[in-house]
């Protein structure tokens, strides 16, 4: 396999042609992931006739597994099975799962199946992203924005689909075309392995500790996983409280139409997809100019631009007097994302970066547990939202953004330092 044909740099953002590979395999496999989750829930209550309150305890568990099984499968893939096998392995026991769904019988056996397939499959992909870059390419900063667009591209369209098709002509046929859409992922990574770089493996003379996994970098990737952690806090309140306000507190009307309020939440990915383009391009100006700002410095950005964004919710809220205006939500999505797209593919990629050669899933898995204790560091910000005013609340998730933010800031000087080290080894 030539090294010089994946590292070929492609129409697409000047990035290489192994990114667009690996941006179509995660959008379809986001795809298939969201088109079955908008379906599990209407399907347990209404097909399968469980109660609400097993249903949700059940997607919970669910959900939750999503993010630890891959810390296993991480180091699976790094140890035993190279990212590649894990990948194809991944995928497959996913898609299983997908068309296991349409049996009534096999619900259970159906969601461990995908669950031991996301394993596999979430922490590996991404941490092939790092393999197409030379060192000290400026292109590696931003590459994950492009990866994160993918997962944004299937997660909206993958309710438009399944949900609608579920809906219509029966949740099997949700489910069926869920999996299809993983086979689609499988099948275009098949088909772009000559894209792909040659992995790098673990070996017993490369142990965790050294080189760049030493305790500096432990200490950096610790430092940020618990900024993102207290950032989640206030960054997941979109789908929680804030979905609570833009039903009770939100002018919704339309002419003598309302609004759904869930149609609000199809925003964050449409947004995503809409500036990503355009982030990106002055990135690579600045870059280009020598003006790129270091990850840490970008996430704190990011962090602050979504403090603005709950601000802004604060304020409308305090002086409104009475129903907000639905504009006003529109103007909070849209701050929002675009914080949103400086901290989160940023963090990705830092983690995906500093992780020792052969090390590369295990270390991006730890980045999804920090996503999962940032979900339940969320959970338990969303039970004050009864307890005080909506704007005192909202001044609240601002005050947790800018917490991440300062501590960002404060970790930039060695994240410099240990990416620095990184270069000259």
């Amino acid at each position: 396999m030539s090294n010089d044909k994946a590292l070929e740099p492609s129409p697409w953002f000047g990035q290489p042609r192994g990114l667009t590979v690996l941006f179509l395999t995660n959008m379809w496999e986001q795809f298939s992931y969201f088109g079955m989750r908008a379906l599990l829930v209407y399907y347990m209550t209404k097909q399968l006739l469980i109660a609400q309150g097993t249903a949700s305890l059940i997607y919970g568990t669910y959900t939750a597994c999503a993010y630890f099984t891959p810390i296993v499968g991480g180091v699976i893939a790094d140890r035993l099975l190279g990212k590649r096998r894990a990948i194809i392995i991944g995928a497959s026991v996913m898609a299983a799962g997908h068309f296991m769904m349409g049996f009534e019988n096999l619900l259970y056996v159906a969601l461990a199946t995908i669950a031991l397939g996301n394993g596999l499959f979430l922490p590996t992909l991404p941490s092939q992203i790092n393999d197409l870059y030379a060192e000290g390419d400026p292109r590696r900063g931003w590459a994950y924005n492009v990866y994160y667009l993918g997962i944004n591209i299937g997660g909206f369209l993958a309710p438009l689909l399944c949900g609608t098709l579920g809906e219509v002509f029966g949740w099997h046929v949700g489910f069926a075309v869920a999996g299809l859409g993983m086979l689609a992922g499988l099948l275009i990574y098949l088909w772009g392995q000559r894209y792909l770089p040659a992995e790098q493996r673990a070996t017993k003379a490369e142990p965790i500790a050294r080189g760049r996994m030493g305790l500096p970098t432990v200490l950096v990737l610790a430092g940020v996983a618990l900024s993102v952690t207290v950032f989640r806090g206030a960054y997941e309140q979109a789908g929680n409280t804030v979905a609570l306000w833009a039903d009770a507190g939100v002018n919704r009307a339309l002419g003598s139409w309302t609004v759904p309020m869930t149609w609000f939440q199809s925003l964050n990915p449409l947004l995503v997809m809409a500036m990503t383009p355009i982030l990106l391009a002055g990135w690579k100006a600045r870059a280009d100019q020598g003006k790129g700002a270091s990850p840490a410095q970008r996430m704190a950005t990011g962090a602050l631009i979504v403090a603005g964004a709950y601000l802004l919710l604060c304020a409308v809220d305090a002086l409104s007097g009475g129903k907000t205006h639905w504009l006003w939500l529109l103007v909070f999505f849209g701050i929002y994302t675009f914080g949103e797209l400086f901290i989160l593919p940023t963090g990705l990629g830092l983690f995906a970066r500093l992780a020792p050669p052969g090390f590369g899933a295990t270390t991006v898995a730890a980045w999804y547990l920090t996503i999962f204790a940032g979900s339940l560091s969320a959970g338990l910000v969303g039970t004050l939202w009864s307890r005080m005013s909506h704007a005192t609340y909202f001044a609240l998730l601002a005050g947790l953004a800018v917490t991440a933010a300062i501590l960002l800031r404060l970790i930039d000087p060695w994240a410099r330092r240990v990416e620095a080290g990184d270069r000259s080894e």
